[in-house]
């Protein structure tokens, strides 16, 4: 494709879609495990990161993980338990139970509920914020009333709509587990996110907000659930001189290694949230007058973090695109734009860029789990839909939407360029 605009050639670097941003200290506090000889899931780092994120999200307990997906797996344990119960050697806590989950989201979020022997029931996305649809779930228990899990993730950073989730879940006795992976730093009505569930989790991966390379965080107000997890996650040791186990555990708990990257990062959340907002805004300036918006948020109770920012497509604009389970198409048409075109188009141009999440009903490892939207239709069990005025409001945003690159390293010249890349897609 010809741009004609000397801005547009090539990136000699890769523009990533969100990548570790490293400050210096992260050094220090690894070499401080080695020069002590700490290397092992025990140390300073440890402890210092524990009190450090427990205070900035405003609970009382943390405990430091191999990874966000290990702390959810934790807290669906511990879901389980609290409402059925302890559960018979080698069965999972949520044996044969039905769990609701965010559908659109990464399938890190869902696989936990599987491990532990569970259901997942997807509910679908509203369009104000993308993230779980309170009105889905309303008809969710009006169909299973008798799920008592609910698992509710923050898509890119963006609160959901807490209020409305938890008086849901209160009114039918059941527990919530916040998967705030993306959205560490995010604020719903000045509290942050990571602090609303029964069982809240977060990331250090790779290209989250703030990183250790790898790892996650269990957070709670409770310390019996605290210790629990703790105890899980370092093998169910007992405390014998010997190797005593009376239940099942888990390698989860983190390194003080990792734990020195993340202690050095934590001094600069709030600067890399401030560097993410930017670009949001800058994005949002220079599309104007295309026909898209940028990923939404409810400005009046929420805060993002900003972590990615995405966009959206108007349906009138678009061309005609279809992907399949691992390819897709286009039609280039004069005047209109696709993912697939735009993605193609930011690649050719050293930039990096995906597609929103793929919701999780789509997905073929769960293409016979139940599906339900807001007007109570969806999928059964059997794979068919329901009668009744459909809506599949997720895959609506899939086929429209996509990720833009968001790394907080980017300059500005660097995202002038994909904005003009973007803006040429519609000529």
């Amino acid at each position: 494709m010809f741009i004609g605009n000397e801005k547009c050639v090539p990136s000699e670097k890769k523009i990533w879609l969100s990548s570790p941003t490293m400050h210096g200290e992260e050094l220090t506090f690894m070499k401080e495990a080695f020069d002590t000889n700490w290397m092992s899931t025990v140390g300073e780092n440890l402890n210092v990161v524990e009190k450090q994120i427990a205070e900035y999200v405003g609970v009382k307990y943390a405990v430091a993980l191999s990874a966000g997906t290990a702390s959810l797996h934790l807290a669906m344990k511990l879901a389980g338990e609290k409402i059925y119960g302890q559960t018979e050697y080698g069965k999972g806590a949520l044996n044969g139970k039905k769990v609701f989950c965010s559908d659109i989201t990464f399938d890190a979020t869902v696989n936990p509920v599987v491990y532990e022997g569970g259901i997942p029931v997807f509910i679908d996305t509203e369009r104000d914020t993308w993230n779980m649809d309170p009105e889905a779930l309303k008809k969710a228990f009006e169909i299973y009333p008798d799920v008592k899990v609910i698992v509710v993730a923050h898509l890119y950073g963006t609160p959901g709509k807490i209020d409305e989730i938890k008086a849901i879940a209160d009114a039918h006795g059941a527990v919530i587990v916040e998967d705030a992976a993306e959205s560490l730093g995010a604020k719903y009505k000045g509290k942050e996110t990571g602090s609303f569930g029964d069982y809240n989790c977060i990331s250090f991966n790779g290209n989250k907000i703030i990183t250790g390379s790898a790892g996650g965080m269990f957070l709670t107000d409770s310390k019996a659930d605290a210790d629990r997890v703790r105890k899980w996650s370092t093998q169910s040791r007992e405390a014998a001189l010997w190797y005593q186990h009376e239940e099942l555990g888990y390698n989860y708990r983190m390194s003080n290694v990792v734990a020195g990257v993340v202690r050095g990062q934590i001094p600069y959340l709030d600067e890399h949230i401030a560097q993410k907002k930017a670009i949001y805004e800058r994005y949002k300036k220079g599309f104007e007058g295309l026909p898209v918006s940028m990923n939404p948020f409810d400005g009046d109770n929420s805060e993002p973090n900003y972590w990615l920012s995405c966009m959206l497509i108007n349906e009138d604009a678009m061309c005609r695109q279809v992907m399949g389970e691992s390819e897709g198409l286009y039609i280039s048409e004069k005047g209109k734009t696709c993912p697939l075109e735009i993605l193609e188009v930011l690649a050719k141009h050293n930039a990096e860029g995906r597609p929103i999440w793929k919701p999780m009903h789509m997905q073929p490892v769960f293409r016979n789990n139940p599906f339900i939207t807001r007007s109570g239709s969806g999928r059964g069990m059997t794979n068919a839909y329901i009668a009744g005025d459909y809506e599949d409001v997720g895959i609506d945003l899939f086929n429209r939407g996509l990720c833009l690159p968001s790394d907080n390293k980017m300059t500005e010249e660097e995202q002038d360029m994909i904005i003009e890349l973007v803006r040429s897609c519609f000529n």
